[in-house]
């Protein structure tokens, strides 16, 4: 649409950045949920969960990533995500990723509840939970 509102994004890895540019909207998972964030969106900040991060560039343009943990700053008319790793989904390998839920799912099974061995194991059945399911195209 002509004269509509673009949000300014960042996308930002330890590797370095990802994105850096106008976008009609950002969508991902917060630890609380979902959440589209547009134009002038008023400001926040969340605690993002693995998942898949899109970024509609245009109505027929999205670019996705899995996204690891991290976190999503919204103020200004700017979106920065924070995050431990970003994947394109053809970078993704769904044979590794089942079996690093597997070794996620035996590490936990043998893990003290509580222990911070048990929390690594649980952070890791989540990613890799939601990196399978972005490679298999769920």
């Amino acid at each position: 649409m002509a004269g509509e509102k673009k949000l300014e994004a960042e996308v930002l890895t330890p590797e370095g950045e990802v994105f850096s540019g106008e976008l009609q909207m950002l969508s991902t998972r917060t630890s609380v949920g979902e959440v589209g964030i547009l134009a002038e969106h008023i400001p926040m900040i969340a605690r993002l969960v693995p998942a898949e991060l899109r970024l509609h560039k245009s109505d027929s343009e999205v670019e996705t990533y899995a996204q690891g943990e991290g976190w999503l700053e919204v103020f200004a008319n700017r979106a920065r995500v924070l995050i431990a790793e970003a994947r394109s989904p053809e970078e993704l390998d769904v044979s590794e990723l089942r079996h690093r839920l597997e070794e996620a799912e035996r590490s936990l099974s043998e893990a003290e509840e509580g222990s911070a061995a048990a929390e690594h194991a649980e952070r890791e059945r989540a990613r890799s939970e939601a990196f399978l399911k972005i490679a298999e195209g769920s």
